[in-house]
């Protein structure tokens, strides 16, 4: 029997790479860390009127219906369709950027990204709504619609293991395809090293800010990405094209932090614009410290 304080260890990236099943590795982390929330991060859109449920301490109050406590003296809640058909698509980046890991990272991005996204597809079954999919690279590779059957849940872990990085990027115009393709409101979640043009990228988030989803946005990247930690004569490869780049890195480091800054800073404020969720994941860090500073701002921001 594994107890509670037991499953810390099991959030570190390197042992569950030891673990089999992308489903068990799901429920180590959400067991472990999520289920400890005393509120659901994910609520759908209040939009039409469906029906009453009686009142539960952490409920939101506004949603209680004071003329029923008028009349019955007890605290009813509204429910309204959408909140009874909640739903949640993954959008999963699986290009061949994905699959880069530097020696201060347990995992590669594509690994790490597939944790999360299977502890919250774990997490929102667990709670009776419904989860999808979408993996992408130029174009979109699998597209799996929402259900919160566990049948479903078994499929869509399945088709994310099986996701291999391959391909170039591009999320802009991806995103753009997927706007069209997700018609019903919900939460759209998107996780992705984003390395695409800003301009593109932006675009393609407008357009999911047209449709009035309810967006959030987890930028995966590994450490050496961000704090460029090269100092001797290096061949540089690129992931997504076989250009190769000999060059001597304390003289690009400075140039190469302040445009990788300025790129986060874009990122950052687009999303911010646009009143989006948004988080920058390393993958040096804890799965529980990133899936914390996640979903504690969902828990504040559904208030």
């Amino acid at each position: 029997m594994i107890l509670v304080d037991d499953y810390r260890k099991y959030l570190n990236p390197q042992t569950l790479t030891d673990i089999q099943g992308l489903q068990f590795k799901a429920r180590l982390i959400v067991e472990g860390f999520v289920s400890g929330l005393h509120r659901s991060p994910f609520q759908g859109f209040s939009v039409e009127f469906a029906e009453h449920r009686e009142y539960v301490p952490g409920d939101d109050l506004r949603y209680v219906d004071w003329k029923v406590f008028g009349r019955t003296d007890r605290h009813y809640l509204k429910r309204f369709e959408e909140e009874t058909n909640f739903g949640c698509q993954i959008i999963l980046d699986t290009s061949e950027s994905m699959d880069y890991q530097s020696h201060m990272a347990a995992v590669n991005k594509l690994d790490y990204a597939r944790y999360l996204a299977a502890a919250l597809s774990y997490l929102i079954v667990q709670q009776q709504d419904a989860v999808g999919l979408a993996t992408f690279d130029t174009e979109v590779r699998d597209f799996l619609r929402p259900s919160s059957q566990p049948s479903h849940l078994d499929f869509l872990l399945q088709t994310m293991e099986n996701a291999k990085a391959q391909g170039e990027t591009a999320v802009g115009p991806i995103l753009h395809h997927l706007a069209e393709r997700i018609r019903k409101r919900g939460v759209v979640l998107i996780l992705s090293d984003l390395f695409d043009d800003p301009a593109t990228l932006a675009a393609g988030l407008r357009h999911f800010h047209h449709r009035r989803h309810d967006v959030c946005v987890l930028q995966i990247i590994d450490p050496a990405e961000q704090d460029f930690p090269f100092d001797d004569p290096t061949l540089f490869q690129g992931l997504e094209a076989e250009a190769e780049l000999m060059s001597e890195p304390r003289l690009l480091k400075q140039a190469y932090c302040r445009e990788f800054s300025d790129f986060l800073r874009h990122v950052r404020s687009t999303c911010r614009d646009l009143n989006m969720d948004y988080e920058l994941v390393r993958t040096d860090q804890p799965l529980d410290q990133a899936l914390s500073r996640f979903l504690s701002g969902r828990a504040l921001r559904c208030r």
